[in-house]
């Protein structure tokens, strides 16, 4: 009769069955982390890695703040308000590219201003995949300046 309550039991309850990933002991430890490092604070100098003896440290060498290069930074900012009116800002522009200095437009338009400046100098054979970006781009902004933006009034 005992296997006739088994068999019972067993077609209606079934126990619940945890699964967990991890297996959990009874005797937990703690883990020990960063096993063998020595805190040391130092404030010697600086030590790099494996050497025990500090480096020595750098004399401190104040920074010249009259070199010439920091003492004549920025003397031509204003030469157009409190200059004689002889010399226009954009002649002092001596590190910006020929075909940037003094324009007044958009990309197009610069990039037309460039490659009429290389057209003399050889660049189309010195640096050709240059040349042909450049042209790229043109044909890209001609079509784009022309297919989608608005045209002012018309001149008549």
């Amino acid at each position: 009769m005992a296997w006739l309550g088994s068999t019972v039991l067993n077609a209606f309850w079934k126990p619940t069955v945890n699964i967990v990933r991890t297996r959990y002991h009874a005797e937990k430890q703690r883990v020990v982390r960063r096993y063998g490092y020595e805190e040391k604070i130092w404030s010697g100098g600086l030590l790099p890695r494996g050497v025990e003896k500090p480096l020595p440290v750098p004399e401190y060498r104040p920074a010249n703040a009259w070199t010439e290069r920091k003492a004549l930074f920025g003397q031509n900012d204003y030469i157009d308000i409190l200059g004689s009116g002889e010399l226009h800002p954009v002649k002092i522009l001596y590190t910006v590219p020929a075909w940037i200095r003094g324009v007044s437009g958009n990309e197009y338009q610069i990039l037309l201003r460039k490659r009429k400046m290389w057209a003399n100098t050889g660049t189309r054979q010195t640096r050709p995949t240059k040349w042909k970006d450049m042209e790229k781009r043109i044909s890209f902004l001609y079509r784009k300046l022309n297919r989608k933006t608005k045209t002012g009034p018309s001149p008549d």
